[in-house]
């Protein structure tokens, strides 16, 4: 679907910017009027790991304006096989100071606004509405549905990503012009039947491939280029090395743009998805203090008979 440029063309561009971006330049559906839409751009990523990753560094590198970055987690070990913004020397760091200091070695030129917080219903919003484009690089269907809720209510493209494995997806959601997310999935699967990135695991390359389609995605929005995938979705196989494009027709009984000025956020995405609101993972030192103040709890240990054998708490 062909849409109007997101975003209004900023000043004219300096002799630096047109050294830097001179390859964007030669190109005809982009040009000077193009990259200046660019560089006034406001994006803000939600997430920054194996998809966030390479979405923030191409937006970085295209020249957009002020990139935003929500994200509360730190960097794992684990994370650096395809979280590529991070490298071995972040470890520990949070993922919002890592990637702003990636950002700002690939472009100084861009504004990198960081919010150290995890997205709610409290602060969704008020943080969406600072910016132009919002692009989902999320892996858990709670905050999906959050996202998409916000965009609807605020008329902001969500530009979405998926990954599992091999495969991934990739879409544009903007219910002023097609379908939401809820559109596509009115309802979020039951709890354990889709495993997240630790169970299930991820091709690292992967993230590359369906981050790199948001960003142009991103960019086509911002320039108003092309035909961007509002009412489509791509799916990628890696493994076959298929690609192909389905149309997604918007949901006349869509509980949230079948009439979105009406529409409103839930007061619980975590129980609306089945997620429990309990912590899932307490340290070692808390656990003895539990134990050691006499609480009444259930303690199930899953480990092999060998490591039972070796080291037990007994009860």
């Amino acid at each position: 679907m062909s849409i109007p440029p997101v975003v209004q063309a900023g000043p004219e561009l300096t002799a630096a910017q047109l050294r830097r971006y001179a390859r964007h330049l030669v190109i005809p559906e982009v040009g000077t009027l193009g990259q200046r839409r660019i560089t006034n751009a406001r994006v803000l990523c939600v997430g920054a790991g194996g998809l966030g990753s390479p979405v923030l560094m191409y937006l970085a590198a295209a020249g957009v304006g002020t990139l935003g970055i929500i994200d509360c987690d730190v960097v794992d070990e684990s994370n650096l096989q395809r979280q590529i913004i991070h490298g071995h020397s972040d470890i520990g760091r949070k993922k919002i100071e890592s990637a702003r200091a990636k950002i700002q070695e690939i472009n100084p030129d861009v504004s990198v606004e960081i919010h150290d917080m995890r997205l709610d219903r409290e602060n969704v919003l008020e943080l969406f509405s600072r910016y132009d484009i919002i692009v989902d690089g999320t892996d858990n269907f709670a905050t999906r549905y959050l996202i998409n809720d916000a965009c609807v209510i605020l008329n902001k493209p969500c530009v979405w990503g998926s990954i599992y494995r091999f495969d991934g997806q990739a879409s544009v959601f903007w219910s002023e012009h097609g379908p939401c997310y809820r559109c596509l999935h009115p309802t979020p699967p039951p709890k354990g039947m889709v495993p997240n990135c630790a169970e299930g695991g991820v091709l690292g390359s992967l993230c590359a491939t369906i981050g790199s389609i948001q960003a142009t995605e991103t960019i086509k929005l911002i320039t108003g280029v092309g035909n961007v995938l509002v009412g489509s979705v791509i799916i990628y196989d890696g493994l076959e090395m298929d690609m192909k494009k389905i149309s997604v027709e918007r949901d006349p009984k869509c509980v949230v743009c079948a009439n979105a000025s009406a529409a409103q956020l839930m007061d619980d995405y975590e129980e609306f998805c089945g997620v429990s609101s309990f912590a899932s993972e307490i340290t070692a030192q808390e656990l003895a203090q539990r134990i050691s103040s006499g609480e009444d709890f259930q303690l199930i240990d899953v480990r092999e008979p060998y490591e039972w054998d070796e080291s037990r708490i007994e009860g």
